[in-house]
């Protein structure tokens, strides 16, 4: 029999391109002011804008809660940063 592939629950809201909160999440790789780049059950998940912070970090439960003044939320298929390594991070901040 083929084994079916159960997608995880994934699940990001943002309210008035001011707060977000983002479930789901398996690893916080990288943030600042500017770009905060998750690890999620769906893939990488990049969020920009200016005066970013990262209010809330619950690992066990996988929950993230942002503010600041959100500009930009884009995904990518590549589900773990440590397959391509450095080429996919050169790639994301071009």
């Amino acid at each position: 029999m083929e084994e079916q592939r159960i997608a995880k629950t994934h699940k990001l809201v943002v309210n008035n391109r001011k707060t977000a909160m983002v479930t789901g999440v398996l690893d916080v790789l990288s943030f600042d002011l500017n770009e905060i780049l998750l690890e999620t059950e769906q893939g990488m998940l990049m969020v920009k804008g200016t005066d970013l912070h990262v209010n809330r970090l619950t690992v066990e439960k996988g929950e993230v809660d942002l503010s600041g003044n959100i500009d930009s939320i884009a995904y990518s298929n590549v589900s773990q940063a440590g397959k391509s390594g450095e080429n996919f991070l050169s790639k994301l901040f071009k």
